[in-house]
């Protein structure tokens, strides 16, 4: 239905012109990317994306080619969310609600006040610090979210506290009252507006790279993958520099996330080539390369077994999801 729609002269195949400003904005948006031409970065997403479809170098695609293309993208998608499922929660103030009502609350919240306390802070400042602390565990979305920020909390804290309490000394006693009042405030508000929080939370304990490392067979086989994504020079040795675009490859086999998404896990990988001396850009053999590699995973798993990292991240959705175009609606739905 979908090739249909774009192939505007019904003869079988589209052109790139045809393909670019329809197919670009459906894709953009089953990618959850912005609107072209909004950020270079999320264009280059776009750019990369079309050129799968023409092969970067046809002018023209066919049924067979946007179907095998547009299956690919979503499979990848589809193991993406395998390895890191997303958690669409509903924050309406139910949850917040049973925090404040806990035996919890008024503990944590002196705890809080303790680290917070500055004799130079004005009250608002300590009750926005400590909302800080708060998130979705409490029922409370992201306060980091500018949308969160200006059409939540801000109206909270405007209504809950006035000019004159706000520069007067603040106590403990008056913190807690104040900071209850305000969350109080964001229950009713997200009973009349709820937020809706796409969460995310993985563990990475090297339990993955154990189990392949278990099985010679599948690692030789997952190394020689990802082996082929490398370049080699005339005599086919390897640059120590594409260690990074290796793992890379090995990434849905070891559990491990790509290089540059999370940066406790980027630091934990540096540091590991940086004491096996596999940084140094020199170039290798193909086997060398492959046991360098193998060496680079046990000593991640042993970091990990010995200090799982916890991840986790929060994106508030902002749009209405039943306005999305998702890239495969028929014209009945």
């Amino acid at each position: 239905h979908k090739f249909k729609e774009l192939d505007r002269d019904n003869d079988g195949k589209f052109s790139v012109s045809e393909l670019h400003p329809p197919a670009a904005a459906h894709i953009g948006l089953a990618l959850g990317l912005p609107p072209h031409g909004s950020s270079p970065h999320s264009d280059l997403v776009y750019s990369e994306v079309l050129n799968e479809f023409t092969r970067g170098k046809k002018e023209r695609v066919s049924k067979t080619e946007f179907t095998e293309v547009l299956s690919d993208i979503l499979l990848d998608m589809a193991a993406g969310l395998k390895r890191d499922p997303i958690v669409i929660l509903r924050m309406d103030g139910e949850e917040l609600q049973e925090y404040i009502n806990s035996p919890s609350f008024e503990t944590d919240a002196v705890s809080t006040f303790s680290e917070i306390q500055s004799p130079d802070a004005t009250l608002r400042d300590h009750i926005v610090k400590a909302l800080q602390k708060l998130g979705v565990d409490q029922g409370l979305p992201p306060t980091s979210d500018s949308w969160v920020m200006s059409n939540v909390v801000e109206p909270a804290l405007e209504s809950c506290i006035d000019r004159e309490n706000n520069q007067q000394p603040v106590s403990q006693e008056t913190f807690l009252t104040a900071f209850k009042k305000v969350l109080e405030n964001l229950v009713v508000r997200l009973r009349e507006q709820l937020v809706i929080v796409a969460h995310t939370e993985n563990t990475y304990d090297g339990s993955a790279i154990r189990s392949l490392l278990a099985n010679k067979f599948e690692t030789e086989k997952v190394l020689k993958a990802a082996l082929e994504t490398v370049p080699r020079d005339k005599i086919g040795r390897i640059s120590k520099e594409y260690l990074r675009v290796a793992f890379d490859s090995l990434a849905p086999s070891t559990g491990l996330p790509l290089y540059g998404a999370i940066s406790e896990m980027d630091e934990l990988i540096n540091n590991v080539l940086k004491m096996l001396e596999a940084d140094d850009g020199k170039l290798v053999k193909e086997e060398e390369f492959k046991k360098l590699m193998v060496e680079i995973l046990r000593n991640i798993m042993l970091q990990l077994e010995g200090k799982p990292l916890s991840v986790s991240a929060n994106s508030v959705v902002h749009e209405p999801l039943a306005d999305r175009a998702p890239l495969l609606q028929t014209g009945t739905s």
